[in-house]
């Protein structure tokens, strides 16, 4: 059953990704480069790609031995946490934010609803939960930090900032920076009830 779900989402995830690329690119006014750079500034879809990443790992390998990366204890745990803020932020901020149809409605549901759901079930079904230590969470932090980082970056000599939260020309960058902080509180939080969570349903 494990290998038969990971592949079945390994390729709900691949189309999500891959559709919503090709969306853009046809709807683009900017041109192939740089709405390619703009494709892969949007955490859902960076996040979504690791989400691909690791379910297709999940469904060719032979083994599930801990010495393999994608394998190890608690790289489940992060993407899961990954993920479901990307769920959130999405429902909570975004959603009437952006209006989509048809097949961009499909498949932004697929990116910002189904495979959240989908990666939580996994994690609850397969991740050796009570072994996560709380001190892997600030490790986990560093992957939204640096993605922080580069926008801003970006967005500094660019002009362009992937989501509205983040918009340092019509926010400022203070109200940037503690936006910024409350997000990165919510990922220790759906950081901490996981790892409890997970210890939780282990001890039961």
């Amino acid at each position: 059953m494990r290998k038969f779900l990971s592949i079945l989402f390994a390729i709900i995830a691949w189309f999500a990704i891959i559709a919503q690329y090709i969306l853009m690119l046809n709807a683009s006014t900017t041109g192939f480069a740089d709405t390619s750079i703009r494709f892969f500034s949007f955490f859902t879809i960076l996040t979504n790609i690791l989400v691909a990443i690791y379910f297709t790992n999940q469904a060719f390998v032979k083994n599930y031995a801990h010495k393999a990366f994608l394998n190890k204890t608690g790289n489940l745990t992060s993407t899961t946490v990954y993920i479901l803020v990307v769920g959130l932020v999405y429902q909570v901020i975004l959603r009437k934010t952006w209006t989509f149809t048809g097949l961009n409605k499909i498949v932004n549901e697929l990116l910002h609803s189904l495979i959240p759901i989908l990666v939580l079930l996994f994690w609850y079904l397969y991740e050796e939960k009570s072994i996560i230590k709380w001190k892997s969470i600030l490790g986990w932090l560093l992957y939204p930090l640096v993605y922080l980082i580069f926008i801003l970056i970006r967005g500094y000599f660019t002009n362009y900032y992937p989501y509205p939260f983040v918009n340092v020309l019509n926010l400022g960058l203070s109200q940037v920076i503690i936006n910024s902080l409350m997000i990165m509180i919510l990922f220790i939080t759906i950081s901490s009830v996981l790892v409890g969570l997970g210890k939780k349903i282990d001890k039961d």
